[in-house]
């Protein structure tokens, strides 16, 4: 029996690998993506939105509807990583300026919009933030009745083990740890199961340099040589064989969630730590008995957490939907 696509939606700051998650859910045939919503992290909401309409213009997704969000974080300043994604936030490729235009509403609107429908249909969507998470804090604590159209979330974000913003943490949830800690309790008060897609496996799933130029090769600004044009960035920016498809590895796991090692574990996104603000607290310990020596007790919000990923079973879906699928508009 065919399976239905799943309704998604993905919440990116576009971003080089946001724009290989973007590539692989516009044109995977078990997906049914229904809009994009932008928000500041990689690159400013402006840039963020102009790339994302440069990848859906790409591969021939004029009908996905792309919305602007939250320009900054909650509280803090932003502090984008365009030193590692590109003065333009997407590799600075060169690749022409889109003619699609963005949806008049704000993100959380059109999310808002997006789950109403999906719930009034009888559906649920599939929410994937690949970014920093305060339009999805904004929309589950604005419009709490979006929840009956939501299936789960799946975020790249945080990680048990590893930082990369800083020793503890992980950019996205560095970025605006305040949204990601209100998104998480949020997602709990009403319900909604998530899974952390961090960095525990974030960097297994690889694409060679050989591999990247076969898909450069197909030509014609597609979205199969802008997704070649990516990896090669990233191999080059890092001075690798090879780069991770990063986000995109979210976007697999909704695809083919068995590629995935999870438990579900208890979370904290630590808030106030001098050298530790924005690390995702995962709780491991192997016990459930006598907590009286821990002050803080158990976190209220459990998750599951990505702990292994079959990194081989995940490249090769992203290959195979960018070769057969985005080779042409």
């Amino acid at each position: 029996m065919t399976r239905e696509p799943t309704p998604i939606v993905l919440d990116v700051d576009t971003g080089v690998d946001d724009a290989c998650a973007l590539l692989l859910a516009a044109t995977h045939p078990a997906l049914d993506l229904r809009a994009v919503t932008c928000v500041g992290g990689n690159a400013p909401v402006k840039d963020v939105v102009r790339n994302t309409l440069t990848v859906l213009e790409a591969v021939g997704r004029a009908d996905v509807a792309v919305a602007g969000g939250a320009a900054r974080p909650l509280l803090e300043h932003p502090q984008d990583a365009r030193h590692v994604h590109g003065d333009d936030g997407m590799g600075d490729l060169g690749w022409p300026t889109p003619a699609l235009l963005p949806d008049g509403r704000h993100a959380v609107e059109l999310l808002r919009d997006v789950c109403l429908a999906a719930a009034a249909a009888g559906e649920r969507v599939t929410i994937v933030p690949t970014a920093p998470m305060t339009n999805i804090a904004l929309l589950l604590r604005t419009y709490p009745a979006v929840a009956d159209g939501i299936a789960d979330i799946v975020f790249m974000g945080g990680a048990a083990q590893v930082g990369n913003a800083t020793a503890s943490a992980e950019f996205n949830v560095f970025h605006d740890p305040e949204a990601a800690a209100i998104a998480l309790d949020a997602g709990a008060d009403l319900s909604i199961p998530v899974t952390m897609y961090g960095l525990d496996v974030f960097y297994d799933p690889v694409v060679t340099r050989e591999q990247a130029a076969e898909l450069v090769a197909v030509g014609g600004r597609t979205g199969a040589e802008l997704a070649g044009r990516l990896i090669e960035f990233q191999c080059d920016r890092f001075g690798r064989d090879a780069s991770t498809i990063g986000d995109a590895g979210a976007v697999c796991a909704v695809i083919d969630p068995d590629g995935l090692t999870t438990e579900v574990l208890p979370i904290r996104v630590e808030l106030a730590g001098q050298f530790s603000r924005g690390r995702t607290i995962v709780d491991r310990r192997d016990w459930s008995g006598d907590l009286s020596h821990d002050p803080h007790g158990e976190p209220p919000v459990r998750v599951r957490v990505a702990l292994g990923v079959d990194h081989e079973r995940y490249v090769g879906i992203w290959l195979e939907t960018i070769r057969t699928r985005a080779g042409g508009r």
